[in-house]
Parts: C-alpha cells; sequence; structure tokens
C-alpha cells in the first residue's frame, strides 16, 4: 500500500468528496457522537452539502481552497477553506474560514488530519487580512482540543442548520 498523497482537489473529485464527506458526516456525528437527527432533516441537509453538483459550485467559489488525501486512487480525507461565513461580529469576508477538515473512518491515526490542518492553516494565513476562523461542534472536545493546540480559542456561539434541527457550534479564533 502507498503512502497517501495531498494534493489540490479537482472538479472530477466532486463525486468522490460528496461520498467521502456524506459517509464521514453519518460515521461522526450520527453514529460515533449520537446525535439524534430527524430523517428528513439528516437528508436534506447531506443532498444540500454533499451532492456532486453542490461540490463541483463550491470548488469554484473564489476565495476557497480545497485538498484531498488520496491513496491508490481513493480520497481518505479533505479540507475546505474559504472566506469567512461565521456570524460573529468581529468577522468580516475577507477572514479566511476552515470550513471542513474531515477524515474517513479509514484513514484515522493516519496524521492526514494534522498534515492537512497544516497545510490549511498556512494557506489561511496567506490569504487574510485578519484572524482566522472555525466552527466546531460544542460537542466535538477532540476537535476543539487540536484546535487548541494551534493557537486558537473560543470566540462565541452559534446554531449550525442540520435542515431545521440546530446543532450548538463555537466560533474559534486565531489571531
Amino acid at each position: 500500500m502507498t503512502e497517501p498523497v495531498i494534493r489540490p482537489a479537482e472538479e472530477a473529485d466532486a463525486a468522490a468528496l460528496g461520498a467521502l464527506g456524506r459517509q464521514t458526516f453519518i460515521d461522526t456525528f450520527v453514529d460515533g457522537f449520537g446525535i439524534p437527527y430527524p430523517t428528513d432533516d439528516l437528508a436534506a441537509f447531506l443532498d444540500a452539502s454533499f451532492r456532486p453538483a453542490a461540490i463541483r459550485t463550491k470548488l469554484q467559489e473564489p476565495g476557497a481552497a480545497w485538498w484531498v488525501a488520496e491513496r491508490d486512487g481513493e480520497l481518505l480525507a479533505f479540507a475546505n477553506t474559504g472566506p469567512n461565513t461565521l456570524p460573529h461580529p468581529d468577522a468580516r469576508p475577507s477572514h479566511a474560514e476552515l470550513r471542513r477538515l474531515y477524515v474517513s473512518k479509514n484513514a484515522q491515526g493516519l496524521g492526514l488530519g494534522t498534515r492537512l490542518l497544516t497545510l490549511t492553516l498556512d494557506w489561511m494565513e496567506a490569504h487574510s487580512d485578519g484572524p482566522l476562523w472555525i466552527g466546531v461542534w460544542s460537542g466535538n472536545l477532540k476537535a476543539q482540543k487540536l484546535y487548541a493546540a494551534y493557537g486558537f480559542e473560543k470566540a462565541g456561539e452559534y446554531q449550525y442548520p442540520v435542515g431545521r434541527w440546530l446543532d450548538h457550534e463555537f466560533i474559534l479564533r486565531r489571531g
């Protein structure tokens, strides 16, 4: 088995990115954390977020960047950043936001999350005129600990919609 390679995402990755995002969200938040999303809300969120057409549109967003970790043609993880969208009074669209950092269940422990995070933060620093931002689910203590190790501090809270369901999220800021 070859070593995973991290590279910029391409439009041809849209279907695989969508499948990976959908499965990782279910593995993490539904199966892992046991969040009881209503079926209709979860289905609407997954479709809006991870269908290939939605991913293709997001890949072309001005100011956004995507990377994938791939091994032997299989996507194992991805990260996405872009103009800040978090609802904080100090946040501006010209600031960078880490929007997603997803590592598949079968790739946990390979160091891909840390490698993608480091790459993404370097890119964000070079493409932001202010602090860096991350939204993270309030119950994801492992992610919060990781982001704190990279200098992020809690700056606020908000409700993240998964269909009509609202997840309680923390807004983290660095800089």
